[in-house]
């Protein structure tokens, strides 16, 4: 209740007080301003917020690009989609990092799954687990580093492949946190944060 209920919340929820210029920069979308909510909560001291792109990916246009209704296709997801994503993410890095905060912020962007290289009969792309992008920046990270790349044909990774637990160990490391902290699972028996085998990403520190 005081935290609902405190003024410095309230602040913090003041889209009102950005200038026009500032609304422009994240993009006048709703994940566009939420990305520039989210500038404000980390300046209010809020230690971790999530910002969804999207509420569904029903007759929206979304990165859900099968390509026939209710999903997008590829060319609303190259003229809306991509360029909303572009504009909202490096607003929030570039205010970050004028603000001296960008040094003590993760910022991270992903998704549980790709799409297929090759666009279907619809249009679209399909979902496709085998090889897609995450983007990290800030916290002691080094900026630039791209980490693997696919085969010729986007399908598979090529070189150096990133597992989903190296990804949770990197973030565990970034916050200054031991990726395998053991915590108490069922029946007292210990269970690490990531599994043993997962280790962070050292060639992102």
């Amino acid at each position: 209740y005081k935290l609902m209920s405190s003024s410095k919340a309230r602040d913090a929820f003041a889209l009102e007080k950005e200038t026009s210029k500032t609304k422009d920069r994240y993009g006048r979308t709703r994940f566009g301003q939420s990305c520039l909510m989210a500038r404000r909560l980390i300046e209010a001291g809020v230690r971790f917020v999530t910002v969804n792109m999207f509420e569904t990916v029903f007759d929206e246009v979304t990165w859900d690009i099968h390509g026939s209704k209710p999903f997008t296709d590829i060319v609303q997801m190259s003229k809306e989609v991509a360029p909303n994503f572009d504009a909202a993410y490096t607003a929030l890095l570039e205010d970050l990092a004028d603000r001296g905060l960008l040094a003590s912020t993760m910022v991270v962007a992903l998704g549980e799954f790709g799409r297929t290289p090759k666009v279907n009969p619809a249009g679209g792309r399909d979902h496709h687990p085998g090889a897609w992008t995450i983007v990290i920046g800030g916290g002691p990270l080094k900026g630039g580093t791209v980490i693997g790349e696919t085969d010729e044909l986007g399908y598979a990774p090529k070189t150096r492949p990133v597992t989903p637990g190296e990804v949770a160990a990197t973030l565990y490391k970034g916050l200054g946190l031991d990726p395998h902290k053991e915590l108490p699972g069922p029946q007292g028996r210990p269970i690490p944060a990531v599994d043993y085998a997962a280790k962070p990403i050292n060639e992102l520190f």
